[in-house]
């Protein structure tokens, strides 16, 4: 068992720091029973960490210890490990943006896969399935603003698109405006009044 341990740290070092490492991606080393048993023993004693269900990092090592990768990495390497959409909440892209001052104090992310929670260091991480308009133009700008909208609701959306307007530039508001078909009802509507305003 410590001959596959060792492969699997010798796999693990020739990636970059906080690289995810999938227990899948490690079956020609032997059996799942044994690869799943080894990445617990690593884990157990600290040269591994658990990611997620199957998905592991090596600690990102500095001359002051090894430490846990930031809750950003993670969530990148989570996402594209299972494939799906990964985006921040609606109340920090509205924190991010300057519509709001209340800053959110749990680390949530809207996904397009199911939710869970898991542990990054001693923060929990919390993923909340979101519905795909939530989560149009993920990683960019104008995608940032629709969450935000979100979260703010009908009755503060006007006014927020107004200052967006202002603080996304017209290329960023033209994205948000052509993703219209895509929005609730009341979120398109709102969007079509700032547009032609």
């Amino acid at each position: 068992m410590q001959v596959l341990a060792d492969q699997i740290m010798e796999r693990a070092s020739t990636l970059p720091e906080g690289a995810p490492i999938a227990a899948k991606a490690l079956l020609h080393l032997g059996t799942r029973a044994a690869v799943d048993q080894a990445l617990s023993r690593l884990v157990r004693r600290g040269r591994l960490m658990r990611a997620g269900r199957g998905v592991y990092m090596r600690p990102v090592e500095s001359r002051f210890g090894s430490r846990t990768p930031s809750v950003e990495t993670v969530v990148r390497a989570v996402s594209e490990q299972r494939g799906e959409v990964v985006a921040s909440n609606g109340a920090a892209a509205a924190n991010a943006l300057g519509l709001t001052t209340q800053v959110p104090i749990r680390m949530v992310y809207l996904t397009t896969g199911r939710s869970r929670t898991f542990s990054v260091g001693k923060q929990t991480v919390e993923f909340q399935h979101a519905p795909a308009w939530q989560l149009l133009l993920a990683d960019r700008p104008a995608g940032e603003a629709v969450r935000a909208l979100a979260w703010l609701g009908p009755e503060k959306a006007g006014m927020a698109l107004e200052t967006l307007k202002r603080k996304l530039g017209p290329s960023a508001f033209r994205e948000l405006v052509s993703v219209r078909p895509r929005l609730p009802t009341w979120l398109a509507r709102s969007v079509s009044q700032a547009a032609h305003a």
